[in-house]
């Protein structure tokens, strides 16, 4: 499991059987790619390049996640995301790591507890 923002990935493994436990896995680096979105350019709707670097965080993250799926290493992915980051995520899938996700919580728990998380995935 991967809970993400533009800013922080945590990664996750639930260890429970008909409840969650989750049990936290090393993150690995992230390279954060110059620029997210194509043709998105600094404006008044968004005056500082925050968002380009958030948007070329969460392509970073796609890319690992997707290496992992490819690699056998994740066979089921649920993916928590503030909004924006999901929206990033999702066009950087590859068709197998699409293919393997179980779901999708588009909502920001980086920062929040294993124990917070864990009520978020059984309330979803």
């Amino acid at each position: 499991m991967a809970v993400v923002d533009g800013e922080k990935l945590a990664l996750f493994r639930n260890t429970g059987q008909q409840d969650v436990r989750l049990e936290a896995v090393p993150t690995p680096p992230i390279e954060d790619r110059v620029s997210g979105a194509a043709g998105r350019i600094s404006s008044e709707a968004n005056p500082d390049n925050d968002t380009q670097a958030e948007d070329g965080f969460a392509m970073g993250v796609a890319e690992v996640l997707n290496k992992w799926v490819l690699t056998n290493k994740v066979e089921h992915l649920l993916v928590i995301a503030a909004p924006k980051t999901l929206g990033q995520l999702r066009k950087g899938w590859h068709k197998e790591t699409a293919s393997r996700l179980v779901g999708e919580v588009a909502k920001d728990l980086t920062g929040h507890s294993t124990d917070q998380i864990a009520a978020a995935i059984e309330k979803a």
